[in-house]
């Protein structure tokens, strides 16, 4: 199995499957951390991700690993998506500015379990900052500071923001018109569900670049 610095390098070199290989290998990760956030511009924002990493594939300097580098590129992409959206008067903080904010439909994951539908909506109201350091820690294993090298935080910064996330996720789930038995188990268990709900994140077939 090829490394991404060897597909990279190859790609480079004029070998488009290579490229194509690599997009493969990261199109499931790059689609779910867009699913939530902006469900309806997933496939139009994963594109625009792997094209500006096409584009920019030359000034990748292995600084950090690749992964990170092109989740680092979806990180703008969703933001200036979001910038977008909001008139050209108005600014957007995302540290206070939620999906649920700015969205204008709701999530289209389908949730297997009640849990895991209560922890979608939780998550799309806390503040656009906190929701993709806790989806890129819950669902893609990062650490600290691999989501620093992507949002361009320190690493403290990030375990702060992490923890703050889990706080306003609980404080939202408690909101919620549900049964006490459902909200008690969502936060109790609230990595188990996240962890769950990121097996049931369907795959659609991946784009490739040209």
């Amino acid at each position: 199995m090829p490394t991404d610095t060897e597909l990279l390098d190859a790609w480079r070199r004029g070998d488009n499957r290579a490229g194509e290989v690599l997009f493969d290998r990261y199109f499931e990760s790059i689609r779910r951390f867009f699913c939530n956030k902006a469900s309806d511009s997933v496939e139009d924002l994963v594109q625009q991700t792997f094209m500006a990493c096409l584009e920019s594939r030359d000034r990748f300097r292995g600084q950090s690993s690749f992964r990170t580098y092109l989740f680092a590129i979806a990180h703008n992409v969703l933001y200036k998506h979001f910038r977008r959206k909001r008139r050209k008067d108005s600014k957007i903080d995302f540290g206070v500015t939620s999906v649920h904010d700015v969205a204008d439909s709701p999530t289209q994951i389908l949730a297997e379990r009640d849990e895991e539908r209560v922890l979608l909506s939780a998550l799309r109201r806390i503040p656009i900052d906190l929701q993709t350091v806790l989806e890129l820690y819950f669902w893609e294993k990062l650490t600290a500071a691999e989501i620093g090298e992507i949002t361009g935080a320190p690493e403290g910064t990030v375990r702060t923001r992490i923890r703050r996330a889990k706080q306003l996720v609980e404080i939202e789930i408690g909101k919620f018109n549900e049964s006490p038995q459902l909200l008690q188990s969502t936060i109790t268990d609230l990595e188990r569900w996240a962890s769950e709900l990121r097996q049931g994140l369907t795959r659609r077939p991946p784009a490739t670049p040209s």
